[in-house]
């Protein structure tokens, strides 16, 4: 029994990260959006890292890749911090106001595929 036990428990505490994941198909892929600007705040954490980046006519929420996957194609948390000008290329979200997937970004002239 203590080893049914034990299964769910790991069971259960591997389905919290799983749910908190989301999927990409609230992003409209038919429409690309590109922001340049400064970026405001940066998290590099999991699941995704995130931006926020005063772009010309508004500030967006920018979703990059994983953390792992970012440091695994070279680009470091201090990369990205608040300050320093990008361009981020992907597609708006369908769901969240003002909010957008990135495909790729630039920064200090070099290109990071996120996907």
């Amino acid at each position: 029994m203590s080893k049914r036990i034990a299964l769910l428990a790991v069971l259960a505490a591997l389905a919290g990260p799983a749910a908190a994941h989301h999927g990409w198909g609230s992003y409209d892929a038919a429409k690309p959006v590109t922001v340049t600007g400064p970026i405001l705040t940066s998290k590099f954490e999991n699941p995704h890292a995130t931006i926020t980046v005063k772009g010309a006519d508004k500030e967006w929420t920018v979703t990059l890749a994983p953390t792992f996957r970012m440091t695994n194609r070279g680009l470091a948390p201090e990369m990205i911090a608040a300050g320093k000008m990008v361009i981020a290329y992907g597609y708006a979200s369908t769901v969240e106001k003002d909010e957008m997937c990135a495909e790729r970004i630039t920064v200090d002239g070099k290109v990071f595929e996120m996907r």
